[in-house]
């Protein structure tokens, strides 16, 4: 029934860091109380946060730095609790996001053995506890100083839209030819099949739900986080059981119930010094292809497509918003990654995909897949969360993005947060207005950007 080739190879996810989980709360000895709730300031400001120890005892001493854009440093201190409290601060001086880490560097039990963490790098003793979701001692804060104002780090190549727009033509050329096969699902009043399309370079997976009735439906398409990995079937059927005609994508080509498939353990490295080669090209082509399956379908509504994903899924939303923006009603993205990807080579630090900064060819090339160089074709209102201690997504970046965008846009700031993965707790503002936009827009309601 399919024309799949099953892939019999297994491959670890991408990221390492985008594997972990926290399992129990990790202890705090630092509180961090910020001069501004919000956690954003005006240039001339002073940023700044009151240390006390807590709510667990202070076993360590501790040191700081801050850092512009967590790539330059721009002041170091100690703390000093003797008197109860202490505090960090700096005049903020330019748009920028301001980035502190607090690490431990002595043990003041006198115990000189190696905490439960484990010993740390070279041998030295480890330590326990963070706020940063990594149980290695490491605390963080962060602050944004005029984030509208935070601009882009390097030019948009002049040829991009030339690049994209013919690679749309050629795909545009090579015949859908939609292949499903159905899936039988415990969510009652729902129809689900896997789908298979093919494309430019790749075919496209995935599962489709749409309620078992007659009718046309308001679309939903996820796209996905990074790594390796089988897509949940049931996802697809609750969410086709709120009303949505919904198209959950895989990021490869494989069987999305497929948990490996032959793709490689560093797909995100992959042809990265070529623009024709990268393994992303594909990708994002991929995700175009299910946008044009989906107008093909008569029962998708005509009017409301909605993009939704987290992390590199939040990265792939922006990008589907900005190639086809005269197809997308919102786009709702929590921690979207691939932005800013030269920050590195400008005083900013990057994240993923982590695409090395000293070779001018894989920069050259990461231009072409970079969020913010799709943000300024975005038409469509875009909600978008970030942590202020994100090293996964830098929030530089996504303001970056955000920045480009002439439309109507929506954030949702966490300050207390890292990758929504490490710290999932302090990062739910995001996911919770996803669902309230969600609940909206499947009713026929309009996303308005607060």
């Amino acid at each position: 029934m399919t024309r799949i080739r099953t892939r019999t190879l297994f491959a670890i996810l991408a990221t390492a860091s985008l594997c972990l989980a926290q399992r129990s709360p990790i202890d705090q000895q630092l509180t961090f109380a910020p001069y501004h709730g919000s956690g954003i300031y005006d240039v001339g400001e002073t940023v700044g946060w009151t240390v006390t120890p807590g709510p667990v005892m202070s076993t360590y001493a501790y040191k700081w730095t801050i850092r512009r854009n967590n790539a330059v440093v721009l002041k170091e201190g100690k703390l000093d609790l003797s008197s109860g409290k202490d505090k960090i601060e700096i005049s903020g001086d330019q748009p920028e996001m301001v980035y502190v880490a607090i690490e431990p560097y002595a043990n003041l039990t006198g115990d000189t053995s190696a905490p439960a963490g484990g010993p740390g790098r070279g041998g030295a003793p480890g330590y326990t506890g963070g706020n940063t979701g990594r149980n290695t001692g490491l605390y963080a804060v962060g602050a944004a100083v005029a984030p509208l104002k935070i601009g882009l780090s390097t030019p948009r190549p002049g040829d991009f839209d030339a690049f994209w727009d013919g690679k749309l033509a050629a795909q545009a050329k090579v015949p859908i030819n939609p292949v499903l096969t159905k899936v039988e699902t415990d969510v009652p009043g729902v129809e689900l099949s896997m789908f298979v399309l093919d494309g430019l370079g790749s075919q496209t997976h995935g599962y489709i739900a749409k309620p078992a009735r007659d009718g046309k439906f308001p679309a939903l398409i996820q796209l996905q986080y990074a790594g390796v990995y089988a897509l949940t079937a049931r996802v697809a059927s609750q969410r086709a059981s709120e009303g949505w005609l919904f198209i959950n994508v895989d990021s490869h080509d494989k069987l999305p119930s497929d948990a490996g498939g032959n793709i490689p353990r560093s797909y995100q490295a992959v042809g990265n010094t070529d623009r024709e080669k990268s393994y992303f090209l594909n990708m994002y082509l991929r995700d175009s292809r299910a946008l044009d399956y989906l107008l093909t379908r008569p029962d998708w509504d005509g009017k409301t497509i909605v993009l939704t994903g987290g992390s590199m899924g939040g990265q792939q939303s922006l990008m589907l918003a900005g190639l086809r923006p005269e197809k997308i009603t919102a786009a709702l993205v929590c921690v979207p990654a691939g932005a800013d990807a030269n920050g590195d080579l400008h005083g900013r630090k990057a994240g993923y995909p982590n695409w090395p900064s000293d070779n001018p060819d894989v920069m050259k090339t990461a231009l072409y897949f970079d969020t913010v160089n799709f943000a300024s074709r975005i038409k469509a209102p875009v909600m978008a969360g970030m942590g202020f201690i994100d090293t996964i997504s830098p929030p530089a970046g996504v303001w970056t993005a955000l920045n480009q965008i002439s439309g109507p846009k929506e954030t949702a700031p966490t300050i207390e947060s890292e990758h929504d993965n490490l710290t999932p707790q302090k990062g739910r503002a995001c996911p919770a207005r996803t669902r309230e936009l969600l609940d909206l827009l499947v009713r026929g309601g309009e996303f308005k950007p607060n």
